[in-house]
């Protein structure tokens, strides 16, 4: 057995573990536990500790429920009991240089900002850092802790938890072999969300040097959409929405009230819901909107979606099968969409159902138009713009080519259990292959090996094949969406 490997970092000494030549340093706290005092407050730094502080297992996760509706078969939840949420984890080669940096990635997970922890096995950072890549993954906090949308409280505290810690990142990742002047961020779902309010931000360059966006909206709502859920709870729970009335309440409690409350709605009709808020220093206009003035155009992005992002909420739902084509002309006409574009997606798929065809509607009018403008207003900017789009198709349950299906091959984790449940045992190592390596060259040179976006709109397809380029897949599609 080697010897533990012992950092210090300028809260103290952390002593983690070495398992086939890699070095983890897990629950490091970049902010102290936002509990009791510091409930409902901006993070705070954390305490130093005497001695040596136990880095060899996980911390504790951010109150949260498992997730129910049929999607617990495919998205598994860790629970860890504590208050010391607010921590990263690193893993780092055991056998780096200390004269030598190494680039430095940093993962926040996903999970609709409601659920998600960094203790899940599919997101192990071994795989890149075999690759001589320093990896951080960060927790936040969720749900009402993170995203309640309360008088006299900041908003997106989660948004400001991930700033903290990638302020940890840029003073402390040195100490584990990493360079700090070379941080690119990952983020998936809710997580590429969240660091897409970061890169509209004017300091993101402070923050981090390149961006990985997986499946993530670029929007937040106005505050009072966005405050529907916690007013909903305060209703429920007979407490005013404030910090002194929610702060009254027992945290599982509050994820209860919400777990019920979101219980109510559905993939179509809606209602309340956890989001981004619009206001304060996390998120001061809709991110979306700063981007397209031009934020964030010095910062090379990664960005793309899954090719059937929806089959993961109207699969294990049954809302796919439930969908007539009343209901598919009403949610056209309610979102503005022109049937032309409705035309095109049935064009595309003759034979596809009217709920897979409202089901590519959304995809694009939540993923892949804000994606596309996005990327078409940087194509002549100082930084260059990579999109990719994932199309191996499952065949767990219908799940195809649904959301998250990509993490594992991004991951290169295919064994992990998380992998397992959405895409079977029998996944393709060649595009686990393509892909993790085109994630490693962009972090390391910046650079995933395909052509940058221009006027052409190339796009990196990821299929069993191992990948090729498109241009301008899905233009007929993706054109005639509404843009507001």
């Amino acid at each position: 057995m080697p010897d533990a490997p012992v950092i210090e970092v300028s809260t103290g000494r952390v002593v983690g573990a070495t398992a086939d030549g890699i070095d983890r340093f897990l629950a490091i706290p970049y902010a102290a536990p936002p509990f009791g005092f510091h409930r409902f407050l901006p993070p705070q730094p954390p305490s130093s500790w005497e001695g040596e502080r136990d880095a060899s297992a996980f911390g504790a996760t951010a109150p949260q429920a498992p997730y129910g509706g049929g999607l617990e078969k495919y998205l598994p939840t860790v629970q860890i009991a504590g208050d010391d949420i607010l921590t990263v984890n690193v893993w780092t080669p055991a056998d780096r240089t200390p004269d030598a940096l190494l680039p430095v990635l940093v993962f926040v997970h996903g999970g609709g900002l409601t659920r998600g922890s960094a203790a899940l096995g599919g997101y192990d950072g071994a795989r890149f850092a075999r690759h001589g890549i320093v990896v951080v993954s960060v927790q936040y906090r969720l749900g009402q802790e993170g995203f309640a949308v309360l008088e006299g409280v900041e908003q997106n505290l989660g948004v400001l938890d991930q700033r903290a810690a990638l302020r940890w990142v840029r003073q402390e990742i040195g100490a584990f072999g990493g360079d700090s002047a070379r941080v690119t961020v990952m983020g998936h779902s809710a997580g590429a969300n969240t660091l897409t309010a970061l890169l509209a931000l004017p300091e993101a360059s402070a923050l981090f040097d390149r961006a990985i966006l997986q499946s993530g909206p670029l929007t937040a709502q106005p505050p009072k959409k966005a405050g529907r859920m916690s007013r909903a709870i305060a209703k429920r729970r007979a407490v005013p929405a404030n910090r002194a009335g929610f702060s009254a309440v027992d945290p599982a409690d509050l994820v209860a009230a919400q777990s019920a409350i979101a219980a109510g709605g559905s993939p179509l009709g809606g209602g309340p819901s956890v989001a981004l808020a619009i206001g304060g220093s996390a998120v001061p206009q809709n991110p979306l909107d700063a981007l397209l003035a031009g934020a964030g155009r010095d910062i090379p992005v990664l960005i793309g979606t899954t090719s059937e992002e929806y089959r993961l909420w109207f699969i294990p739902t049954g809302a796919i099968d439930k969908i007539r084509r009343s209901t598919l002309t009403l949610a056209r006409l309610a979102a503005r969409v022109p049937a032309k574009v409705v035309r095109a997606h049935q064009k595309r798929h003759p034979r596809a159902r009217p709920g897979e065809v409202l089901g590519e509607v959304v995809g694009d009018i939540l993923l892949r138009g804000p994606v596309t403008r996005f990327a078409d207003s940087r194509a002549e900017g100082p930084a260059a713009t990579y999109v990719y789009e994932f199309r191996w198709r499952s065949p767990v349950d219908g799940l195809g080519a649904a959301h998250a299906m990509e993490l594992g091959f991004v991951f290169d984790n295919l064994s992990s259990e998380d992998s397992v449940a959405l895409a079977g045992d029998h996944t393709p190592q060649p595009l686990a292959d393509a892909m993790h390596a085109a994630w490693v060259s962009f972090i390391v040179d910046g650079d995933p090996g395909w052509a940058k976006w221009s006027g052409r709109r190339p796009v990196q397809a990821f299929d069993a094949d191992g990948g090729h380029l498109d241009y301008a897949p899905r233009a007929d599609e993706l054109d005639g969406l509404p843009t507001s």
